[in-house]
Order: structure tokens, then C-alpha cells, then sequence
């Protein structure tokens, strides 16, 4: 049983979910180290951003590819559709924010290569196909969960304006379509050991990805060394532990094998973001 305070209304009594089009002025202005003036949180936060764009595009393969599951579901429908179009939104403003990073002196491109020649010109190509929504749906529910404390908690408060919108209008979207992928998946195959499948080898790609990317970055960063680095490090310990307490939690409460991302009714928070700001327009 769950707390009915937790869940969410029912799918088909909640907006439909649109795409956006921000004008994030990305420009010379934002400093090298934009989150907090520290290296090590804007490196991490840089890294996540060189993983989003192609990311995005492996969501909208894994989803569409089964779009024929759900034509007898007009709303599951329009809601794909809907997934679709945010997703492919966020690619192209993370990859407008590359231009800042290649701006300031960072070398991405060998990084990207790598990293799509082994995601998705290897694991995603030998990988089941639905494994690959599978893997998306748990990818889906992180991005959720940490979207959830980008719009609740006040450490974006200390990024340059300009990542902190967008990173919570991402945050904002994610909220909306948390439950798209999850909902195809359970008309493709309801299995939950599929599902969980999908969750190890998610955590088990996502996490050496991201410090990979974000150990790229900092050891071209010669503006600060190793032991400033380390140093810094230590400075966000208590923020990085709260991050860390969200995404265990996250985990654990996914291994539920009642699980749905609607669980946890957190749309307020996305709605009231984008009341806020009007900037975040529909396409």
C-alpha cells in the first residue's frame, strides 16, 4: 500500500505533456567554474552535461521503436510524443552550452567520441532492444529524482543564472514525462525481472560515464590543481551526501515490484517552476 498523500493523480486526468523552446543566452560571461565558484561541483555538473545530448537520442530510439504498442492508447500515445519533443529540446540546448565549453579552452570532442563509440556503437548495438527501454525507464527515473531536488533544494541558487535555468527547466520537463518510458515498458514486456535488469545495468553504465567525463574535464582545468581539487572536494562533502542519500533511496525504492514513477506525486513542484517562468514558452 502507499500513502495517498504519495501518489499522483491518474495519467489521463493530468496535462498533456508539451515541449518548450527556452532562450538560454549561453555567451562568454559564464565563468569557468559557474556552479558555487567551485571546480569540483562544475566539473561534475559539466560532465552530466556532456553525457545529456546523446543520452537524450538513446531515450527517443528506445521509445519509439515501440510506438506500435501503443497505438490503441491515444493519451500513452500523445504522450510519447510529448517525451519525444522535450527530449530532443534538451540535446540541443546542452549542446548549445558545448559551444561555452569549447569557449573556455576544453577539448569534448575525443571525449563524445569515446563515449558514443561505447554506449551505443557497442553496448546499445549488442544489447537486447527491450533492454534498452528498460535501461531508459531506470535512466528515467535518476534524471527524475534528481530533478526533483534541483526544484526542492537551494544548491542551484548558487550557479550562474544562466545554468541554473537550465538546468531546472530540464529538471521541470523530466518531472512531467518521469512516467512515459515506464508506461511503454510495462506494455512491452511487464517482467520485472526485465526491469530490473535494466536498473544494474543503468547504474552500472551511467555512473563510470559521468566521472569519466567530469575526470576529462578536470584534468584540463590548469587553473587549479589536484590537490585544490581534492580540497574542494572536501569543501561540498555535505551536499555531494545528501545527493547520494537521494539516489539510494531511489534505487531501493525502484527494486518495489509495485514500483511506478507516480508514485512519489512531485508534479507540483514542475508546474510550479514553469508558472514562473514564462521564458520556458511552448514550442
Amino acid at each position: 500500500m502507499h500513502d495517498a498523500a504519495t501518489v499522483s493523480k491518474p495519467r489521463e486526468s493530468r496535462e498533456p505533456i508539451r515541449a518548450r523552446k527556452p532562450a538560454f543566452p549561453f555567451g562568454s560571461d559564464i565563468p569557468r567554474h559557474w556552479f558555487a565558484a567551485s571546480p569540483f561541483a562544475t566539473h561534475m555538473a559539466n560532465g552530466l552535461n556532456l553525457l545529456f545530448p546523446l543520452g537524450e537520442r538513446f531515450f527517443i530510439r528506445s521509445v519509439r521503436r515501440y510506438m506500435s504498442h501503443v497505438e490503441d492508447d491515444p493519451r500513452l500515445r500523445a504522450d510519447v510524443r510529448g517525451f519525444i519533443a522535450q527530449e530532443v529540446r534538451h540535446g540541443l540546448e546542452h549542446e548549445r552550452f558545448f559551444e561555452v565549453l569549447e569557449g573556455q579552452g576544453y577539448r569534448i570532442e575525443p571525449f563524445l567520441e569515446a563515449y558514443e563509440r561505447i554506449a551505443f556503437g557497442f553496448i546499445e548495438r549488442v544489447a537486447p532492444e527491450k533492454l534498452g527501454l528498460a535501461v531508459t525507464v531506470a535512466l528515467e527515473h535518476f534524471t527524475a529524482t534528481m530533478a526533483e531536488a534541483a526544484l526542492s533544494k537551494p544548491f542551484l541558487d548558487h550557479a550562474h543564472p544562466v545554468m541554473r535555468d537550465l538546468l531546472r527547466w530540464h529538471a521541470a520537463e523530466e518531472i512531467e514525462h518521469k512516467a512515459v518510458a515506464f508506461d511503454v515498458l510495462r506494455r512491452v514486456d511487464d517482467s520485472y525481472a526485465l526491469r530490473i535488469a535494466g536498473l544494474v545495468v543503468a547504474t552500472a553504465t551511467l555512473m563510470p560515464f559521468w566521472f569519466a567525463a567530469a575526470g576529462y574535464l578536470m584534468r584540463q582545468d590548469r587553473d587549479v590543481s589536484l590537490r585544490a581539487l581534492l580540497r574542494d572536494r572536501r569543501r561540498i562533502r555535505q551536499a555531494e551526501d545528501s545527493d547520494r542519500a537521494d539516489l539510494k533511496k531511489a534505487f531501493l525504492d525502484y527494486l518495489r515490484r509495485d514500483f511506478h514513477p507516480d508514485d512519489h506525486d512531485n508534479a507540483g513542484l514542475a508546474k510550479t517552476y514553469l508558472a514562473a517562468n514564462p521564458g520556458t514558452s511552448s514550442v
